[in-house]
């Protein structure tokens, strides 16, 4: 039986037309049905950093605001938690709640926030890569988990949908050390997809009114997409999403490896659509990151990869005019390569295993992506 992919335009942050969308998305997936008065739903969205909605690098508060009225219509209770990529404490899960305009909107639509910021080590029975990882406390309750994630690239994963969104419940710095645990693309995505397999949350939903091209998922552009999206697999909806940006799986690793396992489809046909169609919202010229690599290596003779490997792989590069020496790229690097001189970061390349946690946590976006320049062309 193919899973339900619901798909729906929405060309701005409308809370009446977002709530109209979003009821008959629950509708048509079932949701009411599975939700009962008095039941905790837990609402995860995307606050990667402390960052305003118009960025697009953060799921709107108007989004989440309208899962939560829906929420609420079933007689169901709202609870909102996250962790960002820095460090994870009650100051600073308040102050990234109010940051993305989530405090506010908690306080207008009768929501709560976590901000314990408790986590215990859980096992994952299930796990083909990892096998145990800490998990906030409120994943591990007896809640009706509802992902709400943005529409983004992904500089190391290429793309950044509902499967990558589920890493919010590993509390803060300990996600580097997954980095660390982890270093290579595949392996990091097969820990993220046991991560998801053993959440699995109830549903999934993707913010893609505004996306974020380019470098995301912090460093790129605002993009007018206009695509409410929302699914009970957090597999088809990326497959679905990717679409709508008009990637496919054989470009995306997460992707490939979810059709591998038998978790998700491979392809947009595989799924039951409802709603609008693809073609409707596509996106033919979404700019990628430039950290996404080319089938170039396989062209070169095998003597020679290592050294085309080495010149072609993209890595981070202070912009020091616009570094501020605030450190938040030393205290999220897996590897520990980076050191603030004369309050400026500098990178030790020896060590770095690109993955760029840097350009994702650097307030400044004083970290780019580069790449040898005859490679960029």
């Amino acid at each position: 039986m193919k899973e339900r992919v619901c798909l729906n335009g929405c060309p701005e942050y409308d809370l009446d037309e977002l709530c109209n969308i979003l009821d008959g998305q629950f509708r048509a997936l079932g949701v009411y049905e599975e939700l009962k008065p008095g039941m905790t739903a837990l609402l995860k969205p995307n606050l990667i950093l402390r960052s305003k909605p118009e960025a697009a690098a953060v799921t709107h508060p108007l989004v989440t605001a309208a899962v939560g009225l829906c929420v609420q219509k079933a007689g169901a209770k709202v609870l909102i938690a996250e962790s960002g990529g820095g460090p994870y404490t009650p100051g600073v899960a308040r102050g990234t709640f109010a940051a993305c305009g989530y405090e506010e909107m908690a306080k207008r639509f009768g929501f709560s926030l976590y901000t314990q910021c408790k986590s215990r080590e859980v096992e994952l029975p299930q796990g083909v890569r990892c096998r145990h990882l800490p998990v906030i406390e409120p994943f591990l309750e007896d809640c009706y988990l509802i992902n709400i994630a943005k529409l983004k690239t992904h500089c190391m994963m290429g793309f950044s949908g509902a499967v990558k969104n589920l890493f919010g419940a590993v509390p803060g710095l300990q996600k580097p050390e997954l980095h660390c645990r982890f270093p290579q693309k595949e392996d990091f995505a097969d820990m993220l997809l046991d991560l998801s397999q053993f959440l699995s949350p109830a549903l999934s939903v993707i913010d893609g009114v505004w996306a974020m091209e380019g470098d995301g998922p912090t460093g790129g552009e605002r993009r007018q997409v206009g695509a409410l999206l929302s699914s009970k697999s957090p597999w088809a909806l990326d497959v679905i999403g990717a679409a709508v940006l008009g990637m496919d799986r054989k470009e995306l690793l997460l992707l490939q490896k979810a059709s591998e396992r038998g978790l998700g489809p491979g392809s947009p046909e595989e799924v039951e659509l409802l709603g609008d169609p693809i073609e409707a919202l596509a996106v033919s010229d979404f700019r990628r990151a430039r950290s996404q690599s080319t089938d170039f290596l396989m062209r070169v003779p095998k003597l020679f990869r290592p050294l085309a490997k080495k010149l072609t792989t993209p890595y981070p590069k202070i912009e020091r005019e616009k570094c501020v020496g605030c450190g938040k790229c030393a205290q999220s690097c897996p590897q520990h390569t980076i050191k603030i001189t004369e309050n400026r970061a500098k990178i030790d390349y020896q060590h770095c295993i690109r993955c760029f946690c840097c350009h994702e946590m650097c307030p400044q976006r004083a970290v780019k992506i580069h790449r040898f320049s005859l490679f960029r062309f």
